[in-house]
């Protein structure tokens, strides 16, 4: 995988660089790890087979828009509900790739498909948190990738066999293993009043937007809209 490297990087092998977004990556796999037990007990619960629910986790790499469309199949509904949930619910990953391209520009393409893939809300993050320090390029956004896909895999392995002694995993709090993430992830990107005033347009439009409008959509609108008034106020 050749990409432009920062300065700081140049020192440092791909290996290294790959070592570097793994450890950078290791909290996402702690904090993937209960909540994809969490998917692989409610999958097992709701008549998936062990390995239909592990290669869901293997091949989507998408928490929320997995429990979307757990949750819509057990309701009943059909093929193309659940497609066009789960979409709407991950609109925002076109958002984030946006974002991470120019600096991945010479990944090459089956290396910026790979890239695109591992993207999720922490790994962008994360990585975006590095790139913007200067010390990421696309071998340690690759580290950070794999390290999560681990987690989030083994974490949906371990719920699906631990199913049957674990019993209701909300008794024990992992619903709020995500939103602690997510916080972490914004107090680490907010780097001036700047951030913080959009955080909390983004969390104004969250609420409005999810009033008025149906389903998921409120993501990606107040997504579009706070990155919109961000960019009109702070050019």
């Amino acid at each position: 995988m050749s990409t432009t490297l920062p300065q700081q990087a140049l020192c440092l092998s791909a290996q290294d660089r790959l070592v570097r977004g793994v450890r950078l990556g290791f909290p996402i796999f702690l904090g993937y790890m209960p909540v994809g037990a969490a998917f692989g007990i409610l999958a097992r619960s709701w008549g998936f087979s062990p390995i239909q629910a592990v290669a869901c986790s293997a091949t989507a790499l998408a928490g929320a828009g997995q429990f979307i469309g757990l949750s819509l199949m057990k309701a009943g509904a059909d093929v193309a509900s659940v497609l066009i949930a789960t979409t709407v619910v991950n609109l925002r990953y076109v958002l984030f790739g946006a974002t991470l391209s120019p600096h991945v520009r010479d990944a090459g393409v089956a290396g910026q498909a790979a890239l695109a893939f591992s993207v999720t809300d922490e790994t962008f993050g994360v990585n975006i948190n590095d790139l913007r320090r200067g010390t990421g390029d696309g071998w340690s956004m690759a580290g950070v990738g794999v390290v999560a896909w681990t987690g989030w895999v083994a974490g949906t392995a371990l719920g699906v066999f631990g199913s049957g002694l674990v019993g209701d995993p909300y008794r024990f709090g992992v619903e709020f293993a995500m939103p602690a993430m997510f916080t972490a992830l914004l107090v680490a990107q907010a780097e001036d009043k700047r951030h913080v005033i959009i955080g909390i347009v983004a969390a104004a439009l969250t609420v409005i937007c999810m009033l008025i409008l149906p389903g998921k959509w409120y993501i990606v609108a107040a997504s579009i809209g706070a990155a919109t008034v961000g960019s009109a106020v702070y050019r």
